[in-house]
């Protein structure tokens, strides 16, 4: 199994960038599917996630702003991020969990100045 993250960068706050996570080896479709992101020195911050059932769920510093969704035909999970803040410069991590079964992607750095 294996998580990709891409589409991180650097962008100007307001600005907008896409996550795509694409997984190898297990089925999107039937895991709660995550982002999580963390900044260096800080603990692990919760985003935004979905669920097999196709709910989503959004933290509140999120809200608004940024999408999840799903293609159950390429396997990936997307974060749509808009209204990008300096806060928000982190590294992104997807996570797909399964009962026990739990992975995380490599991560994906995202960067926006003020």
């Amino acid at each position: 199994v294996r998580l990709r993250e891409s589409g991180g960068g650097k962008v100007e706050s307001g600005g907008s960038l896409r996550l795509s996570c694409i997984a190898s080896g297990l089925d999107v479709s039937n895991y709660a599917m995550g982002w999580a992101r963390q900044v260096p020195g800080l603990g692990l911050e919760w985003v935004s996630g979905i669920y097999s059932d196709g709910t989503k769920w959004y933290a509140d510093f999120v809200k608004g702003r940024f999408t999840i969704s799903r293609d159950n035909a390429k396997d990936t999970v997307y974060l749509q991020m808009n209204s990008l803040k300096p806060e928000d410069t982190a590294v992104y991590y997807c996570k797909a969990r399964f009962l026990s079964r739990i992975f995380w992607g490599q991560g994906t750095q995202v960067t926006v100045s003020s």
